[in-house]
């Protein structure tokens, strides 16, 4: 039953409509269990509408969703370090001093901008959800005894997902402070270029344009585990999850549509790991500095923006591959140098 039978769409739709209730239910309860006094500094309905549209196109396309909110955020001018005072004139602190933070941890605009572009993750998390039920589907048969494919599966997207959860939490600090730089995102998105023309000409020399060699839930778990690893490369802004993902299922024997579709899978726990570490740590102080309307706004908009992209990608990766997406970084590097040199 639970290896051949299709999910209805009707049990989709009705899925997704009660995921962003329960989305809006529990954002709005928590507002209303502490209200917060007004923003202490201002993210436009505009400013939100764009970095949601940002967060959701580029999650889930090869092209680094980190790299372009890092640039979106300095053209929206969000990368201010100077420290925000309430309405009283009195300075605002993400972590006052004290013992273990002798200095003090300010709280500033980017580091509300810097959280709001993870947390509104969730959006692009829920676009995945609607569009590939059917193999969460297939995965909770797995972990109820009903699917040994799903079964699989389950367990290459979690071996998938260990290396990014262990190496991500250690260096998260030090990616935080040394690599958000648009010279990093330049460089990044260079050599990611290079790779997936390479991967490219390897994918047409061993398997032919279009040919699949198997399915996701077939791969030996070494394989798995081998994506999950390739994944931590995408710790550096620029490079890209979602290429380095698609790249490691070349190199495992996946063809184009079903690379693309373990890397959706995987970026599920990544992403919501993410956004959930994020949210604990700096959450309250974003809610603080823009308050709830448009991080619910920016949520929506990338939802439906990522609901576009990904049905782009599988569209053009199982007809072209990621050539199309290569052009696109060498462009956006070059655009960026220029940038940096006058």
């Amino acid at each position: 039953m639970w290896e051949h039978e299709a999910v209805p769409v009707r049990i989709r739709s009705t899925f997704l409509l009660l995921l962003v209730s329960l989305g809006l239910a529990v954002s709005t309860s928590l507002a209303a269990e502490t209200p917060a006094p007004a923003p202490a500094a201002e993210l436009s309905v505009t400013d939100a509408i764009i970095l949601g549209v940002v967060e959701g196109v580029t999650e889930f396309l090869p092209i680094s969703s980190t790299g372009h909110l890092i640039i979106a955020n300095q053209l929206l001018g969000l990368e201010s370090e100077q420290q925000l005072t309430d309405r009283n004139g009195q300075l605002l602190w993400h972590k006052p001093p004290s013992e273990k933070y002798p200095a003090g941890v300010p709280l500033t605009l980017k580091l509300a901008a810097d959280t709001y572009t993870v947390i509104i993750q969730v959006g692009a998390i829920a676009a995945v959800v609607f569009l590939y039920w059917q193999q969460l589907f297939l995965m909770l048969g797995g972990l109820l005894g009903r699917s040994s494919a799903g079964l699989r599966l389950l367990r290459n997207v979690m071996l998938a997902f260990v290396p990014i959860a262990i190496i991500g939490l250690l260096l998260h600090d030090l990616v935080d402070k040394y690599l958000f730089s648009v010279p990093g995102v330049a460089a990044a998105a260079a050599v990611g270029a290079f790779v997936i023309l390479w991967a490219e000409r390897w994918r047409n020399a061993n398997t032919g344009v279009g040919h699949a060699k198997g399915d996701a839930a077939d791969l030996p778990p070494r394989k798995a585990l081998s994506i999950g690893f390739a994944q931590c490369l995408a710790l550096c802004p620029g490079t890209s999850r979602s290429m380095v993902t698609i790249v490691g299922g070349y190199l495992a024997g996946l063809g184009p549509a079903k690379a693309a579709e373990f890397s959706f899978l995987v970026g599920l726990p990544t992403l919501a790991g993410a956004a959930l570490y994020k949210g604990v740590r700096s959450g309250p102080a974003m809610i603080e500095v823009f308050g709830w309307s448009n991080v619910l706004l920016g949520t929506a908009v990338a939802m439906i923006s990522a609901l576009v992209a990904v049905k782009f990608l599988v569209h053009i990766i199982s007809r072209y591959g990621l050539a199309f997406f290569a052009y696109y970084r060498l462009a956006l590097a070059a655009v960026l140098l220029l940038f940096m040199l006058f």
